[in-house]
């Protein structure tokens, strides 16, 4: 039994019903026991991402939310809008674990010296159901924590940091000198123009507001590009033919953002080439579209020749390509840079029935740009 000697723990599960109603409640599990090769951590903070509200959430509509239950232990229901059900079905009436990472303290550990060796140590962890009191992981998936760190410091040390150094690191393996990058004052964002300016990469920054123009500016960020700015195709034009950009990863998605993104490559190639090509420049242009922060469709308005490409991007599959070796270097540098490059910072701390009250939830289901919230299921923990 863990050094707690609780027997049970809370864990948030998100189920989606046949009914198409979302329901979002805490469930008491049993404390996980390690086994070979494992160790039981005692979470104690655990980020909303973007990519966790997927399955949090699903397509429900929020307004419709309701809750009931008890204050410790609200039940959540929503409607789900029949057009999204079918992309449903392999979810239907499984309650399913939340959460991609987070950080705290081992308890517990398997048999082995590597396992015992964890025992106390603060970890970040990857791997799924981390909005939850106790989590059992492999070992090998433990990034232990520098000493000076709190379990807040490294709950988001996987997604967005190594997210960040994936796109870097993608420019170099496909041969670009540049980056754009949209949503650019998130969290996220925020990683990359630091990684940037150390490692003398040249970035194009999209944001949505002047009020983002000014805080990537402050931190040191030379191309700052407003997408509700009149003159924005101008800015983005100048940045690209400044900066030879070829690459951009979207996190928006949907809408023209990435049409007019390789409109503008093609614009700064096509002034840089010899002799005039009715097929458009022969460089490259790539975007990769890694968010839905917008929904609509994308629309490609083809003004950007032949030599384009339009993907999507996932850390997962990068991770896989790039091998273990490769992704060890780059946690490797999380850990040394958590407190400067990879520093997160939160808008609010929740507790695991805090992240189920009504006006919490509306909060961060907006992805607000700048905003994260974390979860921190020791909170109220009798």
């Amino acid at each position: 039994m863990p050094a707690d000697s609780n027997e049970t723990g809370l864990q948030l599960r998100s189920l989606v019903t046949r009914a198409g109603e979302l329901q979002l409640s805490l469930a008491e599990v049993p404390v996980p026991k390690p086994g070979p090769d494992e160790v039981v951590v005692r979470i104690e903070a655990a980020p909303i991402n973007p990519s966790d509200l997927g399955l949090l959430l699903g397509p429900a509509d929020i307004a419709t939310a309701k809750v009931s239950g008890s204050a410790d232990r609200p039940v959540v229901t929503a409607t789900i809008p029949p057009a999204f059900m079918k992309a449903m079905t392999g979810r239907l009436d499984r309650s399913m674990p939340v959460g991609n990472e987070g950080a705290g303290v081992v308890i517990a550990a398997g048999s082995s010296a590597a396992d015992q060796a964890l025992v106390g140590k603060r970890v970040a962890i990857l791997g799924g159901a981390t909005y939850a009191q106790y989590r059992a992981v492999a070992s090998a998936d433990c990034l232990v924590l520098p000493p000076d760190a709190t379990s807040a410091d490294g709950a988001s040390c996987f997604v967005n940091p190594l997210t960040a150094l994936g796109m870097v690191e993608t420019m170099r393996l496909e041969g670009h000198s540049g980056l754009v990058h949209t949503a650019a004052a998130s969290n996220l964002g925020q990683m990359l123009v630091r990684i940037c300016l150390a490692d003398g990469v040249p970035l194009v920054n999209i944001v949505r507001s002047p009020e983002q123009v000014r805080l990537l500016r402050s931190q040191g960020a030379a191309h700052v590009c407003d997408s509700s700015a009149a003159d924005f195709a101008a800015d983005l034009g100048a940045a690209l033919a400044e900066t030879g950009a070829t690459l951009a990863f979207d996190a928006i998605g949907g809408g023209r953002l990435a049409s007019q993104v390789l409109s503008g490559m093609e614009l700064a190639a096509s002034a840089r080439a010899e002799a005039y090509s009715r097929y458009g420049s022969a460089t490259h242009k790539q975007v990769y579209i890694y968010g839905g922060l917008d929904t609509r469709p994308t629309e490609l308005q083809r003004s950007f020749g032949m030599a384009w490409g339009l993907g999507g991007w996932l850390l997962p599959m990068f991770l896989a390509k790039v091998g273990p070796a490769a992704a060890q270097k780059l946690r490797d540098r999380v850990v040394a840079e958590l407190k400067t490059t990879f520093a997160s910072h939160y808008t609010q701390v929740l507790s695991l029935s805090e992240a189920l009250q009504l006006a919490n939830i509306a909060a961060y289901a907006k992805r607000a740009t700048g905003e994260k919230y974390l979860i921190d299921p020791s909170k109220g923990r009798s």
